[in-house]
This record gives structure tokens, sequence and C-alpha cells, in this order.
């Protein structure tokens, strides 16, 4: 995360964004202007330039007439527990996303993901359970050298993929 990110995040954390423990932030996440509306569970990682929005900013369109002068459209945003976001989606206001799920990359989150939960898309749906993810990354797997990877992870990957 760059110094700009941890300044971000630091400031969200200032302004009321609830994080549980072991949350990952890569960078370029946006919390939008009210982080006191977003919790984070236990052990949540955020890819890159993911951003929470909300609000809802269309509500500029028709303030201007006098029905609609006091309309403002504002939800919480909760993100369950082991949850995984991907590069660039999009969690919209008043979405509860359950525990143990992942959000794919570029995903725009309109309604509330059930626990256990893969989804992708625009907007994002539901496609297979983690567990059935899982399944399938464990049949996909190639042999794996722990202690290779971790003392060399640009060699271990490129010698890996070849």
């Amino acid at each position: 995360m760059s110094l700009f990110d941890k300044i971000r995040h630091r400031k969200a954390l200032k302004n009321g964004l609830k994080e549980g423990n072991n949350v990952t932030i890569m960078g370029g996440v946006s919390f939008e202007s009210e982080p006191y509306l977003i919790e984070l569970a236990d052990n949540v990682r955020l890819s890159s330039n993911v951003t929470f929005v909300t609000h809802d900013g269309g509500t500029w369109a028709f303030r201007d007439q006098e029905r609609y002068a006091e309309v403002i459209r504002y939800g919480k945003i909760y993100v369950g527990e082991h949850t995984f976001i991907g590069t660039g989606a999009i969690i919209m206001p008043e979405v509860t996303i359950g525990k143990r799920c992942v959000i794919g990359a570029g995903a725009v989150v309109t309604k509330d993901i059930p626990n256990n939960s893969v989804v992708v898309g625009v907007p994002a749906k539901v496609i297979s359970t983690t567990e059935q993810y899982a399944e399938k990354c464990l049949k996909e797997q190639r042999p794996y050298d722990k202690d290779e990877y971790l003392h060399d992870k640009r060699e271990y990957l490129l010698k890996w993929l070849k």
C-alpha cells in the first residue's frame, strides 16, 4: 500500500470506518465520504481499487424540484469475515456481504450476498458456492513447494508457470 493509501485508510478509520482484525487492503481503495457507514469484519481482504459507495448521488438530478428537494439516500455496507473483494469491485449502499464470499474483479454489488458465495458481473450474480470454487481450485492446483515459493516467489512462479 502506498503512503497515500495508508493516509487515506487512517483517515477513514478516524472518520468511523469499522474494521476487524487481520484486514488486508491492497491499495487504491475508496471508502467514499461516509466511512462510518462501512464495517469490515475479521480477515477481510480488499484488492486494489475497490470502491464503497454509501450514498446515491443520483438524487442530485431531481433535488432542484420542490417535491424532491429533501430526498437523499444513504446506506450502510457490511462485509463478512474471510471475504475477498477483487480488483475494481464496487459495493453499493445498503449491501451486506456474507462471510467467506469471493467478489470477482469488476463486480458491481447492488444487493445482499449470502454467506459462502462467489459473485461476478454487473450487476453481481452468484455463480457458485465458495466450497465449489475451492474444490475447482484444488482440482486445478499444480504441485506446490511452499518453502521454495516463500524463498523466491518470482523465480518459483516463473518456473512453475512455464
